[in-house]
């Protein structure tokens, strides 16, 4: 993975991204609130900012009804989202079902995708691209920016039937930005940029923090990577809390917001389902009731829309770094644990 993170990097500064225009200043911010406020512990708080810096958080945001209660580090400087990119195109997929350029039911076949040899068999292309966004295609052909973790519990090609299998895959993620391209004819970041960024208010956002990260030699399909600051991936959150409206304007479909947040894997209630690119959090965890995403397993989404919570959580990943998955779980738990009875 470090080897997909470098050839980002070198992306970015050789400036190959899909535009570089820069998002225009907003002039709306997040509001700020003590904690006190909104029923928050600013002792304790203090003490899951201790454990941040101790853990190496580079930076931490949560907000209690679209108001920021807790904030730690530099929430405006952009780090990489790594697979938090996901989601951001899952909103895509439902402005623009919505309006009917996607067909969730049209297979690959239909669509006309395959990929470098090995191609994909007759089988494969049966999957539809409702599967791809639950990440159940059945297709285990290699992918871009693929993880080790992932390359290893890669099924064998064929294994599995369309549909039948949940494996976190990165071939259905790509896929999906190669077909959102093809059957609306738009690029994926200048529309994230119009349809939600500007809409929303991002402070931060530009075209020029965005790039696709091809590896030719394992796939057609490339990634569609994106810096962003831990206030914009906030209000991207946000905008899942309120059902996909923001300002009074719908963004994102409010059937969309629900059929993603819908988990599609896993009959064990004890473990975390998956829906339409978002993680779908189990009864009694630490998001009961709500969903998130993760990023190289140390940047974090979260969004409790039962709680009116949104929490977010980034690392410095241009550099070496030692947090733990567990570790922010922890600073969760401490975040939660300072909401007063």
């Amino acid at each position: 993975m470090r080897t997909c993170l470098t050839m980002v990097i070198a992306a970015l500064l050789l400036g190959t991204s899909s535009g570089c225009e820069a998002t225009s200043a907003q002039e709306h911010s997040l509001p700020y609130v003590s904690p006190e406020e909104v029923g928050w512990s600013p002792g304790k708080l203090d003490e899951a900012a201790g454990y941040a810096e101790q853990i190496g958080s580079a930076a931490v945001m949560a907000l209690y009804d679209g108001q920021v209660f807790f904030s730690y580090g530099d929430v405006s400087r952009k780090y990489l989202c790594h697979s938090i990119r996901k989601p951001f195109l899952g909103a895509l997929y439902g402005i623009y079902t919505e309006r009917g350029l996607l067909d969730l039911d049209a297979t690959l076949e239909e669509l006309g995708i395959d990929d470098i040899p090995p191609e994909l068999t007759s089988e494969e292309k049966q999957a539809s691209v409702r599967h791809l966004l639950q990440s159940r295609s059945g297709v285990y052909h290699e992918a871009a920016a693929e993880a080790e973790s992932m390359i290893d519990a890669r099924p064998e090609r064929g294994s599995h039937a369309a549909g039948s299998f949940y494996y976190y895959n990165n071939w259905d993620f790509n896929a999906l930005g190669t077909i959102f391209e093809q059957e609306t004819g738009k690029h994926i970041f200048q529309t994230f940029k119009e349809d939600i960024a500007d809409p929303i208010g991002m402070e931060d956002f530009s075209l020029s923090d965005c790039t696709y990260l091809y590896e030719r030699d394992k796939s057609l399909h490339p990634a569609y990577c994106f810096l962003m600051s831990t206030r914009d991936m906030a209000r991207f959150g946000l905008l899942y809390q309120d059902n996909g409206r923001s300002k009074d304007a719908q963004i994102v479909p409010p059937e969309w917001i629900e059929a993603s947040t819908t988990s599609y894997s896993f009959e064990d209630p004890e473990r975390d389902g998956y829906g339409y690119m978002w993680k779908v959090a189990a009864p009694g965890t630490a998001f009961d009731g709500g969903f998130y995403h993760t990023g190289l397993g140390v940047h974090l989404l979260g969004v409790m829309p039962d709680q009116k919570l949104v929490v977010v959580h980034r690392v410095d990943t241009f550099n070496d770094f030692d947090t733990t998955w567990e570790e922010i779980r922890t600073l969760l738990g401490m975040i939660l644990a300072a909401r007063n009875a």
